[in-house]
């Protein structure tokens, strides 16, 4: 069937010269440095990756598998190497507001370092001072002042017993404390024998009573002044002592942070707080003393393992918890896969023992702390699902601070009681990974997130098939064979895989940037290329690879086919029928899509309903089908309603289907069958149809190309074969999107299956029923003989008709 629409059989796919292509195998071939043809995101994610200011954060957008997550942290990784290591950071307990621990910033690597000197200053704290206190010499004069105030005491308790004496009163002991007793002739009055007195004798006893409690309050103020007094220079004899001990060790430590002057007040303030706090240092030695009588004394029976002794330390609240160490690792870029509330911004874990103190040590930093002053590379999908999470990373990224909080903390009504570690301060890129879909969304509903992520780096899911982006597709099989260890591709095998991403692209002018799909193809036919015994990746096992893994899927497809065949389906790929076309659909499960015919029929009669299509009528169909439908209209009117008006009633539907229907891909098919049906041409059933079209009449392109022609090539397959007759009409603008497969362009080839691209519906009608469409001749009437002098004559005569009629 010749027809100057016919596509050339070298049009159908592009092909590769693996002799042009510059190598005998992919080994020969060197690293791949950077990513190929990305060149927009790979700029947007430079100068993000480059600006300091607040706000410019990342989203990196694109459809799945074209590396975006691992040339994103690649190129995060190199410019890490540019910057300098971040800080380290420690949480310590802060001595005047315990529920709120101090955070201190150190240098890279400090954090361990800062957590051992303090260690090791308890440690030597502990034996100087424990020693000096001690010391025989310390002991004698203590006791010796000790002595010397209870020398000081019994005189003044001598002093008062000759006072009470005196007046005829001894003391006694009580619980109350000294109390004056009466005595006469050497025999204590008992209470009994004064109530006998008379009242004047009485009154006597009375008052000499009270001038001897007076002196016993006066003494023990002495007492009290004497013992507040010796324990006072006992204390701060002790404390000199213990300052003496400690000055030697605490200095040199303080002096090795003078650069951190946080740092600095933090272990000034620890030796303040031991020299305040000088009884740890007795409960230390009581627990050592007890630690040296028996080994097993951390051990409970019963539990094979020994019991958490930190909260029973008195010296646990100065111990340095180190939260984040970079252990010299240089600038971090972290990538968190579970982006939940608390692997972000961490967690206390609270144990109910050891008050504040030893929650200090219980403070877990999360991805946000750990990837401080570095890159921090989140899934934007996994992050907006976590709760909590999205809202937390947008207030620390605004206000710049880190807090540790329970999730939800500022929404519960009544607040959990836990402890509130300082915020650290934030100096943190964050890239988010999403698709371009999720990015509009949330650009329109967040203004939050318009200000914190200013910049896009959009991935291309294809880029133009250049010289340059053809040579860089080569150089990554290269990398892939290498760093998977699978064996390398001959130059033919890489031609085919080629080959393969324009098909994955569906345009013979670029390639697709999918690389997740093209790295499937390469590991299978690495598989293929082992069982036969190939040393090389070889053409015939990367066609395995594609054709096995289509196998995979295609039990759908085999199966719509099937049901063509067995007549279930009506599907006539041979002779003609008026008002009939066979339009294509594409048909997707899951991760594999197939095209197959659809029979479309019409019916035109007399009446005023106009174009009838059934499944919109019944709401099966979506809006974009409706559109094409309705466009029909204005083509009929346009084209045959100038001088009458358009007088007719259409029903078109789409036979056998059961499922929405959506898309305009069919809007031609749809005329065509309407005008075979007005002017009762019929239209070749071998051949099938796709296209949108416009009220003009032209014919506009489509998606699914290549899935459609080749489900309709193996349903003339398998309903008796080829005749010679049979194709598939498409739009002319999708012939750059051709990428059959070789089966069908052999059968071009070789004039058993033809593939025709039109531009106008015009052209159209010639190649469907055979007859010229027609052009309107100068005195206004169609050219005589022509389809659309039918179709016009059919128009008249339904006016004519139902005027008559009404």
């Amino acid at each position: 069937m010749k027809s100057r629409c016919a596509v050339p059989p070298e049009m159908l796919r592009r092909v590769y010269d693996p002799g042009l292509l510059g190598f005998r195998s992919t080994a020969e071939l060197p690293e791949l440095e950077g990513l190929v043809g990305q060149e927009r995101a790979v700029r947007a994610l430079e100068l993000g990756l480059a600006m300091k200011t607040p706000g410019y954060n990342i989203f990196v957008a694109g459809p799945s598998g074209t590396g975006k997550t691992n040339y994103s942290r690649s190129l995060a990784c190199r410019k890490a190497e540019t910057l300098p290591v971040a800080n380290d950071w420690v949480y310590v307990h802060n001595f005047d507001h315990p529920d709120e621990p101090q955070a201190l910033a150190l240098g890279a690597g400090m954090g361990p370092e800062l957590a051992r000197d303090v260690d090791e200053l308890l440690l030597d704290a502990r034996a100087a001072v424990g020693r000096a206190l001690g010391s025989k010499e310390h002991t004698a004069h203590k006791e010796a002042m000790v002595a010397g105030v209870r020398t000081q005491v019994s005189e003044v308790v001598a002093s008062l017993e000759a006072a009470a004496g005196r007046e005829g009163f001894i003391l006694r002991q009580t619980e109350q404390g000294m109390v004056p007793v009466p005595l006469v002739n050497g025999q204590m009055l008992t209470a009994d024998v004064l109530n006998q007195m008379d009242e004047q004798t009485r009154r006597i006893w009375n008052e000499r009573a009270d001038q001897v409690r007076s002196a016993i309050a006066d003494a023990g103020r002495q007492m009290w002044e004497l013992e507040k007094g010796v324990k006072g220079e006992l204390r701060q004899m002790d404390r000199d002592l213990a300052r003496t001990a400690l000055a030697p060790l605490l200095a040199p430590v303080v002096d090795q942070y003078r650069e951190f002057p946080k740092v600095r007040a933090y272990l000034q303030r620890v030796g303040e707080e031991l020299l305040a706090n000088l009884e740890l240092f007795q409960v230390a030695a009581e627990e050592s003393d007890t630690a040296e009588q028996s080994d097993m004394g951390t051990m409970v029976p019963g539990v094979p393992f020994p019991v958490n002794m930190k909260a029973a330390d008195p010296f646990f609240r100065f111990k340095v918890n180190v939260f984040v160490s970079r252990g010299g690792q240089g600038c971090p870029v972290l990538v968190e896969t579970n982006p939940t509330y608390q692997n972000l911004f961490g967690k206390v874990e609270l144990t109910g023992t050891g008050g504040e103190a030893v929650a200090v040590s219980r403070i877990k930093a999360g991805a946000v702390h750990r990837a401080n002053g570095g890159f921090l590379i989140l899934q934007a999908a996994d992050l907006l699902q976590a709760p909590f999470a999205w809202d937390a990373l947008k207030r620390a990224l605004a206000n710049r601070e880190a807090r540790i909080e329970p999730a939800g903390q500022e929404t519960r009504a009544i607040p959990l009681e836990t402890i509130r570690p300082e915020p650290i301060a934030l100096d943190l890129k964050v890239i988010l990974i999403g698709s371009a879909a999720l990015y509009y969304a949330l650009y329109a509903a967040d203004e939050g997130f318009r200000k914190l992520f200013k910049i896009k780096a959009e991935f291309d899911p294809d880029m133009p098939a250049t010289a340059e982006n053809i040579a860089s597709y080569c150089l990554f099989m290269g990398n892939i064979c290498r760093r998977a260890g699978l064996r390398h591709l001959e130059a033919a095998a890489a031609a085919r895989v080629l080959e393969h991403s324009h098909r994955l692209a569906d345009d013979q002018g670029k390639l697709s940037a999918r690389f997740g799909e093209v790295v499937e193809v390469i590991y299978e036919a690495n598989a293929w290329a082992e069982a036969a015994g190939h040393g090389v990746i070889t053409a015939a096992d990367v066609e395995q690879a594609i054709r096995e893994k289509a196998a995979r899927s295609s039990q759908g497809e085999e199966r719509q086919r099937e049901l063509i065949e067995q007549g279930v389906i009506l599907v006539d790929t041979q002779g003609s029928v008026v008002g009939q076309v066979n339009g294509l659909t594409v048909m997707s499960l899951g991760d594999y899509s197939f095209g197959a015919p659809s029979r479309i029929t019409a019916r035109t009669f007399m009446g005023e309903q106009g174009i009838l299509q059934i499944e919109r009528e019944i709401h099966m169909s979506g809006q974009i089908h409706d559109k094409g439908v309705l466009t029909l209209s204005g083509y009929l009117g346009g084209k045959f309603a100038q001088d009458k008006p358009l007088s007719l009633s259409a029903s078109i539907a789409f036979e056998q289907t059961y499922g929405p229907v959506d898309g305009d891909s069919a809007s031609s098919t749809e005329l065509y069958a309407l005008l075979s049906s007005l002017a009762d041409v019929p239209i070749d059933q071998g051949i099938a149809v796709t296209g949108s079209v416009n009220q003009r009449g032209q014919v506009q392109p489509i998606g699914g190309v290549n899935h459609k022609i080749e489900g309709f090539f193996k349903v003339c397959q398998a309903r008796g074969g080829l005749t010679g007759r049979q194709g598939v009409m498409i739009p002319k603008q999708n012939v750059t999107n051709l990428m059959l497969t070789p089966e069908v362009v052999e059968a071009a080839r070789h004039g058993q299956f033809h593939i025709w691209a039109v531009g106008t519906i015009e052209e159209g009608v010639e190649i469907l029923t055979g007859l010229s469409a027609g052009s309107l001749e100068s005195d206004g009437c169609w050219a005589a003989g022509s389809l659309f002098e039918r179709v016009n004559q059919r128009l008249t005569r339904l006016a004519h008709d139902l005027r008559s009629f009404n």
